[in-house]
């Protein structure tokens, strides 16, 4: 097997059908299989996913709902692609998106994992689709949106063309197209983290591994993301934060002195107070 796509689905029927048709669409030169893994849907979606695709897709029923890296880390047990892409159950995949990134994989045997260019829905870009890793430097001048001019500060890469392509630290977890031979040698995605931070994790630890992380900005990909101004669920924003502690403990906390690492613990609650707070007063869409 060529690739193996793995798509986590709850209780989104519309939205995963319409991101494995975006796939079946089209015709490839290299084989592939559909994993999707229902991470403990309480609706019906699981039976009518099964029911829409009898013959094109392998799905895994999951008992609990452990989180999304450990929905995808089920399926990746059981894949046989020499790659696999990670691809999040909101998306569209464009025509030839698939093609290209493969065919670049297949060139250049030194890339670990490569991504294109996600746009929103509104077709603007996605900027998590091309960052560097977070640190407290560049994290502070992003919270506070302060100006600079150095690339080494600029999280979201916005000097670099959006449809080029080159090396960065890290792609989003929406799509990411991996080498089964770096994910053999680094592992498997941290179950640590619930429902953020483990696609920031697992390119740390391919980059780690001496392999490289390609930003392939000439296809792209549409990732239906919520409007930031709807209501968000109080268990959502925890884990984003928690994702954050997660991150910084376990690649950055042993780099700093305790007064630091202190401040930066502490810096995430209060920002996940904050947020939880401000949520409260947000409309229900």
């Amino acid at each position: 097997m060529d690739l193996s796509v793995v798509i986590v689905n709850y209780q989104t029927f519309e939205l995963t059908k319409n991101t494995i048709n975006s796939i079946l669409e089209y015709e490839y030169p290299f084989s592939y299989e559909i994993f999707v893994v229902d991470n403990a849907s309480s609706d019906d979606s699981l039976d009518r996913l099964k029911d829409y695709f009898k013959d094109n897709v392998k799905f895994i029923a999951s008992e609990e709902n452990n989180g999304f890296a450990a929905g995808n880390n089920q399926a990746l047990r059981k894949a046989t692609g020499r790659y696999q892409l990670l691809l999040n159950s909101d998306t569209i995949v464009w025509e030839d998106t698939l093609k290209n990134i493969h065919d670049y994989m297949e060139k250049h045997e030194d890339v670990g994992a490569c991504g294109c260019r996600v746009l929103l829905e509104n077709g603007e870009l996605d900027k998590a689709c091309k960052r560097s890793f977070p640190n407290v430097k560049n994290s502070f001048i992003r919270l506070f949106h302060i100006p600079t001019k150095s690339k080494d500060d600029n999280y979201n890469l916005t000097d670099l063309p959006d449809d080029e392509v080159y090396e960065i630290d890290c792609l989003t977890g929406a799509f990411m197209f991996i080498r089964k031979d770096a994910l053999d040698q680094i592992g498997l995605l941290d179950e640590t983290f619930f429902m953020y931070g483990e696609d920031i994790d697992l390119c740390y630890r391919i980059k780690q591994g001496g392999w490289k992380i390609i930003y392939y900005g000439k296809s792209k990909i549409t990732h239906l993301k919520g409007a930031s101004s709807k209501k968000q669920k109080s268990k959502l924003i925890y884990e984003f934060y928690r994702a954050m502690y997660v991150y910084y403990k376990k690649h950055h906390a042993f780099e700093s002195v305790f007064i630091v690492n202190w401040m930066v613990y502490l810096g995430i609650t209060l920002l996940c107070l904050l947020k939880l707070f401000l949520n409260l007063f947000k409309k229900k869409s």
